[in-house]
Order: structure tokens, then C-alpha cells, then sequence
């Protein structure tokens, strides 16, 4: 069997995710479940997200492309519909190419995705989102 048809696709799919896709925070998104669970309910789960969120990223610096793929994409995928249930749109972006990539990425397209991840939810996390719980503004 030729080489080539063992080869995995080529590394582009990191690079040909859009560089600005959205806002951090997709407004309607966090109207929408504010009126169907109420702001008291959005503020409890968005706190559960938050932390669960900053575990998820911590635990992406801690494993291996090259070990851990199965893992990653399914860690990729919870953090992609996470992410879009609170309308963090760039972050399940880059979420979604994450878990389609585990199967193919190299250690360093890994390694700047996380990075790419790491700024969007950091983005997103710096937008108020109108649940009683507003990000504190930096000195």
C-alpha cells in the first residue's frame, strides 16, 4: 500500500479557522437561555462552566497529542457545547477544530490552537453577560 494513502490530512485545518469569527459572546444566545431557565439559573450553570472550563484548559496543557488523542477530542467536544450554550462562539469554534484535529494535529499546531482557545475564552469571559455575576475589571 503507497505511503500516501497512510498519511493523515494535511495540518491546515488549526490555520484555516477564521482568525475573528464572531464577538466573544453572542448576546441572543444568553437572552435565549435566560428566558428559558431564568438569570438565576444561567448565573448557576454559567459558575459551573467557568469552573469546569478552567479545569478543561488546565488539563489540555497536561496531555499529549500524540497519547491522548481520543481523550482530547472528547474533551474538545464537551468544551465546544459548553461553550455555544452560553453563545461563546469563537471559543466552540475553535473547540470544534479541536476535536476534529485530535485525530491528525502535530504537537505544535496542538500547542497554538490551545493557545487560540485559551485567548478566546479569555475573551469571552471578559464580556459582562448580564447574569448578576460581572467580570471584575482588570488594574
Amino acid at each position: 500500500m503507497p505511503n500516501e494513502l497512510l498519511a493523515a490530512p494535511p495540518l491546515a485545518a488549526a490555520q484555516d479557522l477564521p482568525a475573528n469569527p464572531a464577538p466573544a459572546v453572542d448576546r441572543e444566545v444568553i437572552e435565549e437561555l435566560v428566558r428559558e431557565i431564568g438569570e438565576q439559573a444561567a448565573s448557576e450553570i454559567h459558575a459551573v462552566f467557568t469552573a469546569e472550563t478552567a479545569i478543561r484548559l488546565k488539563l489540555f496543557r497536561e496531555l499529549s497529542i500524540e497519547q491522548d488523542r481520543i481523550r482530547i477530542g472528547r474533551e474538545a467536544h464537551s468544551l465546544k457545547s459548553s461553550a455555544g450554550t452560553f453563545g461563546f462562539r469563537e471559543l466552540a469554534s475553535l473547540a470544534e477544530g479541536l476535536e476534529e484535529g485530535a485525530r491528525w494535529l502535530a504537537e505544535a499546531e496542538y500547542r497554538a490552537l490551545l493557545d487560540r482557545i485559551d485567548a478566546a475564552y479569555s475573551a469571552a469571559e471578559a464580556q459582562p453577560l448580564g447574569l448578576g455575576r460581572e467580570p471584575q475589571a482588570q488594574p
